[in-house]
């Protein structure tokens, strides 16, 4: 199973729509700022499974802080990060939010900044950000039949 996962959008979804394409994953992942990007997504992959969570920029959101949701046989926690405040360097308290929900995954953003590393036995992944930055990245998972993951953070000039 592919997941593509993006955050950190800020208006910007041509890009975004542009990877999911070429990719064609089985799923969506958005992951804050801005919700109203995922109505794009939603519009032009009808057909894809999407899972959304709104961040620290959406306000009136309709769409939940955090998420747990199983893609394939992995259990993924699914937050924008803010209200775990990521922006300070520590994950600790996303990983303990992640595990007390039996996550093996942990997907999250906020940072603008791309992250991958295993943090007692979470696997933690931050795909940076899709909108605005220096260089925008987003990450694609591969999550195989046999519960292994694996994740790789993309620039969207080498889809």
């Amino acid at each position: 199973m592919k997941v593509a996962v993006f955050s950190d959008t800020h208006g910007v979804t041509t890009p975004m729509v542009r990877a999911i394409r070429q990719v064609r994953p089985d799923a969506l992942v958005h992951l804050g700022d801005y919700e109203r990007d995922t109505a794009v997504l939603l519009k032009e992959f009808p057909e894809l499974p999407l899972y959304h969570v709104c961040g620290n920029c959406d306000y009136a959101p309709s769409a939940p802080n955090c998420l747990t949701v199983q893609l394939g046989p992995v259990t993924a926690f699914l937050t924008h990060g803010h209200l775990y405040h990521v922006e300070y360097g520590h994950i600790d308290s996303l990983v303990y939010a992640a595990q007390e929900a039996g996550a093996q995954l942990a997907l999250y953003g906020h940072t603008h900044i791309p992250l991958h590393e295993d943090v007692g036995g979470v696997k933690v992944l931050n795909p940076g950000t899709a909108g605005k930055g220096r260089e925008p990245t987003w990450a694609l998972l591969e999550i195989f039949e046999n519960g292994g993951i694996a994740a790789e953070i993309r620039t969207f000039t080498g889809i």
